[in-house]
């Protein structure tokens, strides 16, 4: 029997496992896909939010900004990409700048540090790219920007490396509860725990109404993006926001920590897994933005997609444990700012599951730090050091994006494997450049079925059905 079952590795059930795995108690991660962070973890705007958009007195508020800070701490530690680099929001108009004050008083509410409003002439000079239309910002330089799937990856290896179990491709089908333990029923079998922490993420409702009686609905909504090459990564220097309005904060145009830019999102009605584009979803990202940043050359994107968001009626974070079943804890409605509170929430909702009767012991000695070998950024010193010591890191696989095969085999073979071209990718980039892994897909493929001693055909693109070999386009006599 495990002290703790988290349903769900998306980041703030990877963010929860992180900090259980600093004790003495027997935790375990369950998730229905393949590999962590493949859910909203993956698909979103990357941005560290600085604090002053959420209403004071709402956990959004009280969680964006312990975990703007804390999510730094984290990915120095665990050797994550990211980038304080701040964010301006953008008034086009006297009635804006209004907005701007308000937001710079809201945030100042809730504890956003350093927070200025620029004048247009600061402005232009800061981000000579902004529209000739813009008439000022209000600056937050706490915003970051960070590699969200690397984070969720990172927090999930140390967990595992502290002894916290992950049992991937297992779906909670059920859950009852007997005497003082709860059994979780699975595709693959039967799961006992005496807490349970509910971050299912879009699907957080219906794991809570498994047990319980609806207490919170989600609903799903899809933000659709661009993501473009490198040659725009360095179009402007700040996350760039117009003012927020009733649906939320609105496009963005931002560099990425990978040097790509990124522009996005919409926001539309969705089911909770239809993570499909539209023309008229990406026409209206293009033509937001372009209002903020005219000079954006769209004909450089190299890839569109699209996340979907845990919105509640409420618009604020479900965290709380079950008034009719002790030791259930739900952490519900984690749309933005979800990304940055996680790494917060989480502390909390260790002292949660202290409180209700978990006995919490620290360990003597726990992994607290991380190192991942990336090449590419490697003095030519430090590169010839690694191909003498292991040949695989002389091969360049990803010619975009300067991976060698030494990275994509570490990457196979880490604390939660990567089994799938995606899985790869989001360890150490491989297929993330322009041309897609249109090039080292195929090779990517053919190491991950070498290296698990597992046939080509099932080696998936990503989840798992999502077949990348359906079969031979001859038979074995033809010629």
């Amino acid at each position: 029997m495990y002290d703790v079952a988290i349903i769900g590795a998306g980041i703030t059930g990877c963010s929860i496992a992180y900090e259980l795995g600093k004790y003495n108690i027997n935790a375990v991660v369950i998730e229905k896909e393949n590999d962590v962070s493949v859910g909203t973890t993956k698909a979103n705007s990357a941005i560290i939010h600085g604090g002053y958009d959420p209403k004071p007195g709402t956990l959004m508020a009280k969680y964006n900004i312990k975990g703007n800070v804390y999510t730094k701490e984290l990915c120095q530690k665990l050797d994550v990409p990211f980038k304080q680099i701040g964010a301006l929001v953008v008034a086009f108009s006297e009635e804006e700048k209004k907005t701007l004050e308000e937001l710079k008083e809201r945030g100042a509410q809730n504890g956003v540090p350093h927070m200025e409003i620029w004048d247009k002439e600061k402005l232009h000079k800061e981000e000579p790219n902004i529209s000739d239309n813009a008439v000022a910002a209000l600056l937050s330089p706490n915003v970051g920007i960070v590699s969200p799937w690397e984070l969720a990856i990172a927090l999930a290896e140390t967990a595992v490396e502290n002894g916290v179990d992950i049992k991937l491709n297992t779906e909670v089908t059920g859950i009852e509860k007997k005497d003082d333990a709860y059994q979780i029923e699975t595709n693959n079998g039967m799961i006992e725990a005496k807490y349970i922490c509910n971050a299912a993420g879009v699907f957080a409702d219906k794991v809570n109404e498994l047990i319980n009686e609806k207490t919170f609905e989600i609903t799903p909504n899809k933000g659709e993006y661009y993501l473009l090459d490198k040659s725009q990564g360095n179009l402007v220097n700040h996350v760039i926001f117009q003012c927020p309005n009733e649906k939320g904060k609105g496009v963005l145009v931002s560099p990425t920590v990978h040097g790509n830019l990124i522009v996005g999102p919409d926001s539309q009605p969705s089911a909770g897994d239809d993570t499909s584009t539209t023309g008229s979803g990406l026409s209206f990202v293009k033509n937001t933005a372009l209002k903020s940043v005219p000079g954006i050359n769209f004909r450089e994107s190299i890839r569109n997609f699209a996340g979907v968001r845990a919105r509640t009626k409420k618009h604020d974070f479900q965290i709380y444990e079950d008034k009719k079943n002790k030791g259930f804890i739900n952490i519900g409605g984690m749309e933005s700012p979800g990304l940055s509170s996680a790494t917060a929430i989480a502390l909390d909702v260790v002292k949660m599951l202290a409180d209700t009767g978990l006995v919490l012991e620290e360990k003597n000695d726990i992994v607290d730090t991380r190192k991942v070998n990336r090449f590419k950024h490697l003095s030519h010193e430090k590169r010839a050091e690694l191909v003498k010591e292991n040949p695989l890191y002389g091969k360049i696989i990803c010619r975009c994006e300067t991976v060698t095969e030494g990275e994509i085999v570490d990457a196979i073979h880490r604390p939660i494997p990567a089994t799938s071209i995606d899985a790869v990718k989001r360890r150490c980039n491989a297929g993330m450049g322009r041309c897609q892994g249109g090039f080292c897909g195929p090779r990517v493929q053919e190491i991950i079925s070498r290296e698990l001693n597992i046939p080509l055909k099932d080696v998936p693109q990503d989840r798992l059905g999502t077949d990348i070999i359906t079969g031979e386009t001859k038979d074995g006599g033809a010629r």
